[in-house]
Formats: C-alpha cells, structure tokens, sequence
C-alpha cells in the first residue's frame, strides 16, 4: 500500500492524484478497500476529475526472460495485460464506433487494453472458493459482453460502463460454481453490503443486531433476513471428523426417518412367530386368521371373508374367535398390535 493513500484522507488522496495526474492501481484498490467505496462511482468520480488509472509496473515491448520461461498462466496472463496500452477517451469513442460495424480487431483492441481492469476487480472478489485465474477468466466474459453493449452516444468513460459487467460476471460465478447449493446473486451482494456494515459497527465492541444492519445498509428488514438466512458453505457427508479421522460427518447424523433396528428386528420376530403359530391351527380357522388380518394382502372384513368362504357372516366371527383363543396363550403379547376390519 502506498503512502497517498495511509497518510491523507480520501479527499486528500483524491486532490494529490489530480496534482500528479494519475492514481496508480494500488492506490486506487486501497482507497476502495479502505473507504469501503462502491468502485463504479468511486471511477465515475475520478473520471469527473480526468484522473487516469495507471498500473505501477513498468511497461515492456517485450517480455524479460524470467517471464518468457514461466509456465504460470496467471503471471502470464499478468504480464501481458501490463503490455497494452491504454485507452484515452477519443480512443474509446473511435474503437466503439468501429466495434458497432462489425470490426473484430476493434473489440479485441478495447479488451486488451482494459485487462488490467478486469484484473484489479478480480482481486476484490478472493477469497470465495475460486482462484483468481478463474475469476480473471470470468470476468473477461463480462468485459466481452461490456464490449459489445457499450453505447459511446451516452458520454460515459468505457471503464465505468465495463466495471459493472466485470463485477456482475465475477459475482455469478462464485454464486453459481463456489456452492452446491446455489445463492442467487442479488442476495450474494447483500451479503457482501451487510458483511462491510457489521465489520463498521463491530468496532464499537458489540455485535449488531439485524434491525441496526437494516439501518446502516439502507435495506429493508425482511432483505436482510433474506441475506443472512441463506445458505452457508456445505460440508462433505464423507468428511473425516475426529482426531483419528475413523468416522464421518454423516455417521454423526440422526436420520429422523431411519428405522431403529431394535424395534425392526422385534417386529420381525413377532411377525415370525405369528406366523408359525397360526400355521398350526385347522385349516379353516387359519384362513380366516389371514384373511381378516392381511397375512397376504389387505385386512379384509367379516362380509368378505364369508363370501369368499361361503358361510355366514356370524360364521366367520366364531371361527375367529376359536382361533384367537387357542393362540391366546402363545400370542398375547402381540394381540395388542393386531387391529380388527369392521
């Protein structure tokens, strides 16, 4: 961090870029972070002051020979984005028009020369489960499609109108590719918003409450429950926990659902020894036994049971009655289980 932006406050830093006639990268990536500023009008405001962005590193026409060896994609990508040039706003103008009839060297020429810009905003977004290559990546999607919308009638600077696509591309992707369960992208950033005002107002040594965030972000109340109710980072059912690592996370879950294998094994053997008792009595009393409780199929009433028989259906109620009592000794314990059809 340089000394512009520790030493002086904002309006400060601001009034000694215009003197020097530029804000390197560095500064201007402090100045955001420290101020907590939204970096589309923090460019817009440096744009009013026609204080350009430059980037620190000195430029090369060609690159050194630690650079032309490296195999490291981002420092390659780095470095030549360092290498272009960039834009003045007579140069936007003209570019776009040419971009606006079809000329593919235009646009790549605009997208070059603002890498460096899509770079200095990928920055701001690690830390969120993607490396910076591929928020890099990412964020020259939005570029390309700032390219491509980009309406030089209205008077804007290209930077001001690009950084909102660049942002919106980095924001999608960590919403859709860093969870499993995916966070819609408006509440990612009023996530963001309430996560700077809590850090504010931790600093006088307590934590806020939501209806204090909701004040302080200028968000109505049920957005900010909304926000801080999604869903967290997910973990691993298969995650080691423990010092030895010998058991999973999901091992350590109760399955409300899950059957208690004391009581399936118990009703396994009282199905068991129904089953053996009622093989045992005469023949007809044990085809009322299962068809009146379902043995093989649905419970069926007295009716039913006689017409399949051919008795009455008063018949069918004593045969019933002498069977259960002839196993009342051997299955009362489980009779209390066994719910008659009316």
């Amino acid at each position: 961090m340089t000394e512009l932006i520790d030493v002086y406050d904002l309006a400060a830093a601001l009034d000694e870029a215009e003197e020097r006639g530029h804000l390197t990268v560095a500064e201007l990536e402090s100045a955001i972070e420290e101020h907590d500023l939204d970096e589309v009008d923090f460019r817009h405001e440096l744009e009013t002051r026609e204080i350009p962005v430059v980037d620190e590193a000195p430029t090369s026409a060609a690159p050194s020979a630690q650079t032309a060896g490296t195999t490291d994609a981002l420092t390659l990508f780095m470095n030549e984005a360092g290498r272009h040039k960039l834009l003045t706003a007579a140069d936007e103008v003209a570019l776009a028009k040419r971009v606006e009839r079809g000329d593919r060297a235009a646009k790549e020429r605009m997208i070059n020369a603002n890498l460096r810009l899509v770079i200095s905003i990928a920055k701001r977004y690690q830390g969120h489960g993607m490396p910076l290559l591929d928020l890099i990546q990412e964020g020259v999607i939005g570029l390309n499609r700032a390219v491509e919308k980009f309406d030089w009638r209205r008077g804007f600077k290209f930077s001001t109108y690009a950084t909102w696509w660049i942002r919106q591309a980095c924001q999608r992707a960590i919403s859709g590719q860093s969870r499993t369960i995916r966070v819609p992208t408006h509440v990612e950033e009023r996530r963001g918003k309430l996560r700077r005002a809590r850090q504010k107002l931790e600093a006088g040594g307590r934590i806020p409450t939501r209806e204090e965030l909701a004040l302080a972000t200028g968000l109505p109340l049920n957005h900010v429950h909304e926000a801080l109710d999604a869903v967290e980072a997910t973990a691993s059912l298969d995650q080691p926990v423990g010092t030895d690592g010998d058991s999973s996370f999901g091992q350590l879950l109760a399955d409300d659902n899950a059957v208690d294998p004391v009581e399936e094994v118990g009703n396994a053997l009282r199905h068991d020894s129904v089953r053996r008792a009622v093989r045992q009595l005469p023949e007809k009393e044990r085809r009322v036994l299962e068809l009146r409780f379902g043995f093989y199929g649905q419970p069926q009433a007295l009716e039913e049971i006689g017409r399949e028989l051919g008795v009455s259906r008063e018949r069918i109620r004593r045969l019933e009655s002498n069977a259960l009592g002839r196993l009342h000794e051997e299955l009362a314990p489980f009779l209390g289980d066994l719910e008659l059809v009316a």
